[in-house]
Parts: C-alpha cells; structure tokens; sequence
C-alpha cells in the first residue's frame, strides 16, 4: 500500500477539526483554521476524514 494523495480544499474548510479528531494516526493537524496534511506516509485510507468532513473538504486519493 503506497502512500495516498490528501487534498484539503482551504476554500470549504472552516476549521471544524473533525477529520483531524477522526484520524487514527494522526495525519492531519489543525494550521490556525484550516486542516493541513502533516504526516500522509502514515495514512491507512481508512477514509476517516473524508468521510466525517461536514462540508466536503477533504478527499483521499488512494495508491
């Protein structure tokens, strides 16, 4: 399993953390109010964070 591609649309995202709570390995970490991707070698693709984005902002590429 590679590592996936992790996109964080900064126009929908409102800083909620949502996906940053979710995340079972830590990959993503708030930047003042919006989500950044910090650490995608650890990735899983659970879809954890795509899944539980309430506005859509997230998608996850899987490899």
């Amino acid at each position: 399993m590679g590592i996936p591609r992790i996109e964080i649309n900064e126009k929908y995202c409102k800083g909620c953390s949502i996906c940053v709570e979710f995340c079972p390995k830590q990959v993503l970490l708030m930047e003042g109010f919006v989500a950044k991707v910090v650490n995608p070698e650890a990735c899983i693709q659970c879809m954890q964070c795509e899944l539980r984005c309430p506005d859509f902002a997230i998608q996850v590429y899987p490899e």
